[in-house]
């Protein structure tokens, strides 16, 4: 049974890994090819994917993800790196407007059209993928969902690959750095940041004091207090960088008012 164990780990770590892996490749040739036709497409936001796609890796592949499957802090430290960490900073490469540059003509409307359709509109709604992101944890954490995907290799894919993407569709839900053609307004995504914040720390105390069936106390503490302490952290960048964007998007405005009197 260990040898089928590994050897299902292993599988799941590589099939994990690919995703990522191409969306390196495909990233940097984007990079690449319109750095030929346009101006150059800024460094930092590369560097910030390569990050981004890196924190992912670190996750899903490795000594980390290896122990994550008997260490409940370990998979927590993965939680953060997947959910939050890698996220937020590959929405900050703006890989949809990469895209739309990269793209032929053609490519590129079909994929505006995409973007502006009635599902991506319902996805990329903060209150939804709040519900899809913080939500998705609570079911994952106080049912059996956390056991039972270290038995069953679909659903081991299908939780990790939902983490990341409902943190992706999160994190760009209050961040908007890619266009989007129906931004929700700076209070809707301020009163559901608060709320988003505040579930995840609730459901980090809750981690604390009834953990995870099968999950020894030690581990559920040090867990739970890597959750709270480490989402905090990034969600202190979130923040800042909500407020920033604030800052920049009514500093105009208040310009034009100070010179009308």
């Amino acid at each position: 049974m260990a040898g089928i164990h590994v050897e299902i780990t292993l599988l799941a770590q590589l099939l994990l890994a690919l995703p990522f892996v191409l969306a390196l490749i495909f990233y940097v040739s984007a990079v690449f090819f319109t750095n030929h036709r346009f101006r150059r497409w800024p460094l930092h936001r590369t560097v910030l994917w390569i990050a981004g796609v890196g924190c992912a890796l670190v996750a899903v592949i490795g000594p980390l993800a290896e122990k994550s499957h008997h260490d409940f802090a370990a998979h927590m430290t993965g939680h953060l790196f997947l959910g939050m960490l890698a996220p937020l900073l590959m929405v900050l490469a703006a890989p949809m407007t990469l895209a739309l540059r990269s793209l032929s003509v053609p490519w590129a409307r079909a994929l505006s059209r995409v973007l502006k359709s009635r599902p991506a509109r319902f996805v990329s709604d903060p209150v939804v993928a709040t519900l899809l992101n913080i939500g998705g944890l609570w079911l994952l954490y106080t049912t059996n969902l956390f056991n039972a995907m270290h038995d069953s290799l679909l659903l081991h894919l299908f939780i990790h690959l939902h983490v990341f993407i409902a943190g992706y569709l999160f994190t760009a839900a209050i961040i908007s750095i890619d266009p989007a053609p129906h931004q929700a307004s700076v209070r809707y995504r301020a009163v559901v940041l608060l709320l988003a914040l505040a579930a995840h720390g609730i459901l980090a105390k809750y981690l604390y004091a009834y953990p995870p069936d099968g999950v020894p106390p030690a581990e559920a503490e040090a867990g739970a207090m890597l959750m709270y302490y480490g989402g905090d952290l990034i969600d202190a960048v979130l923040i800042f960088l909500f407020c920033a964007q604030v800052y920049r998007a009514t500093r105009p405005r208040a310009a034009v008012v100070e010179s009308a009197y």
